[in-house]
């Protein structure tokens, strides 16, 4: 009977005790990596005296839940009158799961009926947008994934990284060098971090280059490489560069080669890059440019005279041209007198040919060979002709013809003196002749006689009518001295012999009025006669 009571009273006592034994929990959230408190609380009879406490995690076995005892990472924080938390350390996913908790007192024991349900989540970086344009806004956020009643982190203590440089600022407005890898941490727990999160930040191409290849000197015959490259996001595309020379589109493509490049390919190169950015409203961005001179040999050399007409005497210069690259730094100058000869004479150096004083022996074929560092080349040959002055040339004209007509003058004169005298004796002649047929001085044939022509005007002296024969006057000798100026008058000189020349000659001078057989008795007489011819 005793036994039964005893019975009884152990079945009922822990009802009647448990109105006093209690244990709470508040669920938890836990970031995996780091530390958490379960809270907890527990109560008992006054009069007991907490013996030992315990917590218990609950492991599925074999499709039946067993408590198993807690070891690693776990600390009772909690106390042996009402506390009863538990502290777990770098918080896995593994240690998920519902916990018990179990404490003995001096008179019975206890095990919470309920458990504490422990969730281990990861911090997690969200970034708005994840692809922007340059100058568009970004915001960072940082989620934990728990419950925000359950989380016991305020998401005001989080701290940003980007690729592990500290980041002041979740929200932003996007350049190029924001670009990069962002995550999320729990300020004081510095080392759980969220995963990284990529921020693409697009923008146009930047820092367009061209280059040549080879960089040195660039000769003609070589071949010369374009190379074009820019800092873009997304990259720039074969297709999206573009070469261009003098403003002039040359090809497109990211390279550009020239096998055997010439003279004709120098000028300035730029080139443009495109990746459907735009900055600042410019979609096609421009490199810097590059002036590309290819070296070459002198060539095209050309040979000018600065005269067009060269006289013995004068000065010319004879001037040497070439392109060249560079320039030609070295001038010889050649003469060819002879064209059918192949040897050629050296006269000179210098771009500039000078002739100070020009003289027949400058004739000739010259030419002219430049040369710099990569070569010579000579010039086409320049036919130089000295012409003799013409001044002396023109003197020596007229004087041969003032010569000439000066003796063809003679000779007209001459001739005509000539006939001019024949025809006058022969006129002087007849007059005489006719005017002696009434006089005793007619006998003039064995005298000799000089006839002399004058010019049309008489000479001076006596008017030739003093001297006329009474006998030979006209009756109209009026009308005769008008007409006489019409006709050509030729004065004739007679010269009679006397007879006895032992006549004095004062007898001569003082008779002017004799007779003509008078006259004729004197030592020298001198008849004028008046000769009209007839028109």
């Amino acid at each position: 009977m005793m036994e039964s009571w005893i019975l009884i009273v152990l079945v009922v006592m822990p009802g009647v005790w448990s109105q006093n034994w209690k244990v709470t929990f508040k669920n938890q959230c836990a970031i995996q990596g780091t530390s958490v408190v379960i809270k907890c609380k527990y109560s008992y009879p006054s009069h007991h005296v907490v013996k030992s406490v315990h917590w218990y995690k609950a492991l599925p076995v074999s499709g039946t839940w067993m408590l198993f005892r807690l070891s690693r990472n776990f600390r009772y924080v909690g106390d042996s009158v009402s506390d009863c938390s538990l502290e777990i350390k770098n918080v896995q996913h593994t240690d998920e799961g519902r916990y018990y908790f179990r404490f003995e007192t001096s008179y019975n024991r206890w095990q919470s009926r309920s458990y504490a349900q422990l969730s281990v989540k990861e911090l997690t970086t969200v970034v708005e947008p994840s692809t922007v344009t340059e100058g568009n806004n970004v915001s960072l956020t940082c989620v934990s994934g728990c419950p925000t009643q359950t989380f016991i982190h305020s998401f005001i203590h989080s701290v940003w990284f980007r690729d592990g440089q500290p980041v002041t600022n979740p929200a932003f407005r996007a350049r190029r060098e924001d670009a990069g890898r962002y995550y999320c941490a729990v300020r004081g727990q510095e080392k759980v971090t969220s995963a990284p999160v990529a921020l693409n930040v697009q923008y146009a191409p930047n820092n367009v280059r061209l280059s040549v290849s080879p960089s040195g000197d660039v000769i003609e015959g070589s071949s010369v490489t374009f190379s074009c490259s820019s800092d873009a996001n997304p990259p720039v595309t074969q297709s999206g560069y573009s070469l261009y020379k003098d403003g002039q589109l040359v090809s497109s493509g990211q390279t550009h080669a020239i096998a055997v490049i010439q003279p004709s390919h120098s000028g300035r190169y730029y080139c443009q890059a495109w990746n459907n950015i735009s900055w600042r409203g410019v979609e096609f961005i421009k490199s810097t440019e590059i002036n590309l001179e290819v070296q070459y040999h002198p060539m095209n050399v050309t040979v000018s005279v600065d005269s067009p007409n060269v006289v013995e005497g004068s000065s010319v210069n004879l001037v040497c041209s070439s392109p060249a690259n560079p320039a030609a730094d070295n001038y010889t100058w050649y003469q060819r007198t002879d064209s059918s000869s192949s040897q050629l004479l050296h006269v000179g150096s210098g771009q500039v040919l000078s002739l100070p004083s020009v003289e027949a022996s400058h004739t000739g074929l010259y030419l002219c060979k430049a040369r710099n560092r990569l070569g010579e080349t000579n010039s086409t040959e320049v036919l130089l002709t000295v012409e003799k002055k013409k001044g002396s040339l023109l003197f020596q004209i007229l004087s041969g013809t003032g010569v000439a007509l000066f003796i063809a003058f003679v000779i007209i004169l001459l001739l005509f003196w000539v006939k001019r005298k024949t025809h006058a004796k022969k006129k002087a002649v007849f007059d005489v002749r006719s005017s002696g047929k009434g006089s005793n001085s007619s006998s003039t044939e064995d005298q000799s006689n000089s006839i002399y022509t004058f010019p049309s005007s008489p000479p001076p002296g006596p008017a030739a009518q003093d001297f006329t024969p009474p006998s030979h006057r006209n009756p109209n000798h009026e009308h005769d001295g008008n007409t006489s100026c019409e006709d050509e008058v030729t004065y004739s000189t007679v010269t009679i012999k006397p007879r006895n020349p032992s006549l004095p000659r004062h007898m001569n001078s003082n008779a002017p009025q004799q007779s003509w057989s008078t006259a004729g008795e004197n030592d020298d007489s001198v008849i004028y006669a008046t000769i009209a011819k007839s028109s």
